[in-house]
């Protein structure tokens, strides 16, 4: 079983349009409602695919109620707060490009995060084979929340995944003991405070995190494919070229496709690159099936050339 941690989760409602045009009256082709939040999405694309998940999140008022009805079957410990779970928007158009509006949810007083890593603790104590700890953190929550979590699960034997990003990530990164790194490009290149171009400055990135104690990078590079690295082995990955429809939850269908594999790291990749790329052939943050995308329509390159233009692959 892997377990999910989503301390914003939200209601996601994504509208399809031909193309959104500030100031006009735009008919929307159609609509979707999907449970959401990073850590949800892993969770639901784990459960499409056969494997074991349960989602820990705070929910609160007519939002949270709404969410826990979209969750369906996927077992999830909902901890109850005060505020008002949010609702996001995303409106794609036909090219495949994505606008998010994501609302700043509700904001957690302390005994409510308490709860929330109390409620963790409890399923930790379990033994799943991996804890995910992914997405913003509300108002209320410190920076330093993801770092609790890492001291629980590491209590526990638990590897930890995270996907997380600006200064909850930088203090996670700095702390160490981190299993499973997941940035995107955009997200290392902040981190890391220099522009990123090349697979090579990729990976010289991503060692330059995994050298404060951390284990693995998963770097998702969007169209671009993903690189693995380890502290000594590298791996790029690409998949098949498919229509866009919608980018959102699609890196958080990567990060369970490569949980969700054997053991072999250039399979894992392999895998989370055959998720994400079926995860953005479908609209809004809908869940693909392990069989969208064969892995074996994966091309993996082990020791890619650290020249290679990132924007060119």
């Amino acid at each position: 079983m892997i377990l999910t941690l989503t301390p914003n989760p939200s209601v996601d409602h994504t509208l399809e349009v031909d193309r959104l045009v500030r100031g006009e009256v735009l008919r929307v082709g159609s609509t979707h409602a999907q449970a959401g939040g990073k850590g949800v999405n892993v969770a639901r694309a784990l459960r499409r695919a056969g494997v074991p998940a349960r989602a820990v999140l705070p929910v609160g008022g007519s939002g949270g109620a709404e969410l826990t009805a979209l969750m369906g079957d996927l077992p999830c410990v909902a901890v109850p707060i005060e505020g008002e779970t949010r609702a996001n928007v995303a409106v794609t158009e036909s090219d495949g490009t994505t606008t998010k509006l994501n609302a700043p949810g509700p904001s957690l007083t302390p005994a409510e995060t308490d709860a929330l890593l109390a409620a963790l603790e409890a399923e930790l104590t379990q033994r799943p084979a991996w804890v995910v700890a992914s997405g913003s953190l509300p108002a209320g929550v410190p920076d330093d929340l993801y770092l609790r979590v890492a001291e629980l699960a590491d209590a526990h034997g638990v590897p930890l995944a995270l996907d997380t990003s600006g200064k909850p990530l930088s203090a996670a990164v700095e702390a160490g003991s981190v299993g499973l790194l997941k940035p995107n490009l955009e997200e290392l290149s902040e981190l890391t405070g220099r522009e990123l171009s090349t697979i090579g400055a990729v990976t010289d990135a991503a060692r330059e995190i995994l050298a404060r104690g951390n284990g693995r990078a998963l770097v998702t590079l969007g169209g671009h494919g993903a690189v693995l690295v380890e502290p000594d082995r590298t791996w790029w990955a690409r998949g098949p070229r498919v229509r866009t429809r919608s980018t959102v939850g699609a890196g958080d269908c990567a990060l369970a496709g490569f949980l969700a594999s054997g053991p072999d790291p250039a399979d894992r990749l392999r895998h989370a690159v055959a998720w994400g790329t079926a995860a953005v052939s479908l609209p809004g943050t809908a869940i693909p099936s392990p069989d969208d995308v064969p892995a074996d329509a994966i091309d993996v390159v082990a020791e890619p050339d650290p020249r290679w233009a990132v924007d060119s692959l």
